[in-house]
This record gives C-alpha cells, structure tokens and sequence, in this order.
C-alpha cells in the first residue's frame, strides 16, 4: 500500500504538471490526517519543503494542542516552520462575513504572503476526492456556473493540491500503514456547517443508492473541468470580439453584443471580471434597448450606456473620454456631473445667465453630439467674436489653472464645438432673432457615486 501510494503520489504529480523534483513547496499542515499524510508523501518522496500552520484561535485548547503538535512535527523533520494566530472570530465581524469565509480568506492570504517572502515555488493543500465531492455537490445546491461543477481545482495559480486523487478511506489505510501520529478537529462532527451536514447526512445516503460515488464524480468532474476548458476558450474569444480596452476604460459594441449567443451566459462572462453579478448581467442586456445614459454600478466599476457602445470605468476615475447623445436623450450622466438637454420653443424661452446653461438654435444643431475632453489644437468662436479662438488661448484670459484645465469638456456638433462646457457656447450657434426653437443644456455638477 505504502509503495504503491507513493507511486501514484509522485505519477500524479507528473500528470498534472504541479511540481518539479527541484521545487520546494510550502505544505499547509493543520495537523489532521489528510495534511500528515501529504507531508509524510513529500518527505518520502525526497521533495524539500516548509510548513506553515494557521491557529485561528476558534477551537480553545484545542487549536493550542494543534499548533503545537505540527510544531514539534517540523521539529523532528528539521524543516522551517511557519506558524501565524488569527483573530478569525474578529475579522469576521468587522468584514461580516462567516466564519469559515474569513478563516479562508486570511489563511490564503497568508499562505502567499509566506510563499512570496520566503521563495517557495507552490503552496500545497491536502484537499482530496472527498472534498472535492462535497465541494461539486455544494455547489450544485446553491445554484452554481460551470466552473463550480469541476470541483476544486487540481492547480490554482501558486496554489497546487497533489491528494485530489486520493479517498479519505485511502488516506487513512496509508497513516495506519505508516504508524502516522494526527490529531482530531471536533469541528468536523458538528452539522451546522453546511459541508458537514452533507458529508455526514446526504452523502451517505446516496452512497447507498450509488456505490462507488466518490470515484464516480471524481471521473464526472475531470470531464467537467476540460469541458470548462473549452467553455473558457470559447469566452476568450468572444471577449477578444466585444471588449476593446482604452487604458483602464472597457468599451463594448452594443450592436455585436446583441448578436452574441448565448447571449446570457456571454454577457454575464465578459462583464464579470468587473465585478458585475449574474443579476446584473441581466440589467445590462435589458439595457441593450434601453436610451443612452443609464449607469449601472458593481462595488469599483460603472458601465454607463452610450449610444452604440457600453463604456466600463473604475468608479473613481474621470469619466469615460468620449460619450456620444442622440437626439432622442435628455440625460447625460458622468462621474461627478450631468447634462440635461430639452428644445424649448423660442417665444417660451427664458434666457439664463448662469455658466451652467448653454442656450443654442436648435435649427443649427445636427445629431449626435460628442461630449469629450478638450484637446490641444481645439479652437471655437466665443459668445461675441468673430474670429475664432485655441482654447488652450482661451483658458489663458479666464485665467484657469492646470487642474482646471483638466476637467473642461466640449461638446461638439458635426465636428464642431457648440459650447465649453461651463464657460462660453460657439457664437456660431448663439439664439438669433430668426431662431424658432431652442436647444437648452444644462450643466449639473453631482457627488461621485
């Protein structure tokens, strides 16, 4: 058993591409079974290593008897020992979320971090077929994608898990085999932790009715996790197709979206690398139809709706460098402002004196409108000149700063500027006695969402 274990460890290993004889892993040891037998694999395979522990400081006495059993473990090896205390209990409450979420997310964390400073190749789990079981039939449960019917996966960036090919039954025939010391977590038998119900309660009895289930699903999900293979490169290429990236600014086709299929798994793949949940990937394909200038917001990014494109920016940077308005849009929103645009018949106009409104003949106007940065080499006739005018000029004799200078937008008709946006409209477009209609916009600044 003992041999032939190793032989499959080491062919696994191979297989799945995970390590190199000259790699030097850092093992995750909690000090359970799963964990000393993966250390106890690598250190008869001749492979060099570390070993980190995490005490979340969850279980009492407990946790202390676990640090310090792997502790005196590595002792014995002579390899270098990591060792780090949580306050798991705390960090769940001020992050509000579970606790087996917060105790993932610091251990993970960590792992890397020790990986990074201390040079070692992977950080290896003790995940095995079991786990990988329990975590595919969660994931079915609560409403999964595709990715989640692979289970967990066999490599994760830095992260490797070399036991996946193993059962519990099989990994603790080898401890015995070994005489291997382990000990015990309590937590494991209580049921109120969703993995624990299944794996004592709903397993079993599926086992009854399917025997072999563990081996089964183990085939299921490496054919589930090629088919995810292909699933991703098919996204990949719809991806190269629809996104065209301008910096940090994402700009989707709206015209070659809509011909997408299937359009609701594309549009909710492509947008959720931006943070963008399933249910808003539905809000943004009813956007599709919907009028220029809706805004939808995930926790760092809004995709704002413009006339043919999707515009995807961090929600803290300016605002998309181009937005086009069509005629049939009153809205405008960017980051920090709005543009209202309505016609208002001439004998009803009210002219304002504010900066903030802009009132032009309507007769001279052609849709769309660009609304954009300035740029240098940009010129109009001010309100009352008959010559025209650089901006870069222009913004000398208001006497504006370099950071005011950065946040002046034109908006332009037909390739020419109509107003700067808060300082001065074209007089190529000013209200004249002949005007029947006019076009009035208006400027609002907002607080950053």
């Amino acid at each position: 058993m003992e041999n032939s274990l190793k032989d499959r460890f080491l062919e696994f290993l191979i297989n799945e591409r995970l390590c190199q004889p000259g790699d030097q892993i850092l093992l995750t040891v909690s000090g359970g079974a799963d964990s000393m037998v993966m250390a106890d694999l690598f250190h008869q395979s001749g492979f060099r290593f570390a070993i980190a522990h995490c005490n979340f400081q969850l279980r009492g006495e407990e946790s202390s008897r676990d640090e310090k059993f792997v502790s005196e473990y590595a002792r014995r090896l002579g390899t270098p020992c990591h060792i780090i205390r949580f306050n798991t209990a705390d960090y769940a409450r001020e992050h509000k979320q579970s606790i087996q979420e917060a105790a993932r997310t610091l251990r993970y964390d960590w792992f890397e971090q020790v990986r990074q400073q201390e040079g070692y190749t992977f950080t290896a789990t003790a995940h095995h077929l079991n786990d990988r079981v329990e975590t595919l039939l969660l994931h079915f449960f609560k409403g999964t994608g595709i990715h989640g019917l692979a289970g967990i996966p066999v490599k994760n960036g830095k992260v490797i898990r070399p036991l996946l090919f193993l059962t519990k039954a099989e990994i603790l025939r080898y401890a015995a085999d070994r005489g291997l010391s382990f000990v015990e977590d309590s937590s494991n038998a209580s049921e109120k932790y969703s993995r624990n119900y299944l794996r004592h309660r709903i397993i079993p009895l599926i086992e009854e009715a399917f025997p072999g289930l563990d081996m089964r699903l183990g085939r299921n999900m490496q054919r589930f996790g090629e088919a995810v293979q292909l699933y991703d490169q098919a996204i990949d290429s719809h991806r190269k197709k629809l996104v065209k990236m301008a910096g940090e600014e994402a700009r989707i086709s709206i015209l070659q979206l809509k011909k997408s299929r299937p359009l609701r798994t594309i549009a909710y793949e492509i947008f959720k690398p931006w943070g963008f949940s399933a249910d808003q990937s539905r809000q943004i394909i009813a956007m599709l139809d919907g009028t220029p200038g809706l805004v939808i917001y995930s926790a760092h990014y809004r995709l704002i709706r413009d006339r043919k494109w999707l515009i995807i920016t961090p929600k803290d940077s300016p605002t998309p460098s181009i937005l086009q308005i069509s005629e049939d849009q009153s809205r405008v929103a960017g980051n920090g402002f709005s543009l209202t645009i309505r016609r208002v018949p001439a004998a009803a106009h009210t002219l304002s004196r504010r900066k903030e409104v802009a009132s032009l003949d309507a007769a001279k106007i052609r849709f769309p409108l660009l609304l954009r940065r300035w740029r240098q080499g940009d010129y109009f006739y001010p309100l009352g000149m008959p010559k025209k005018k650089k901006l870069s000029r222009f913004f000398i004799d208001q006497k504006l700063s370099l950071a005011e200078k950065e946040k002046i937008w034109v908006l332009e008709s037909e390739k020419r500027i109509i107003w700067v946006v808060g300082l001065r409209i074209d007089d190529r477009f000013k209200i004249r006695a002949a005007t029947t209609e006019v076009l009035e916009v208006t400027y609002t600044s907002s607080p950053k969402s």
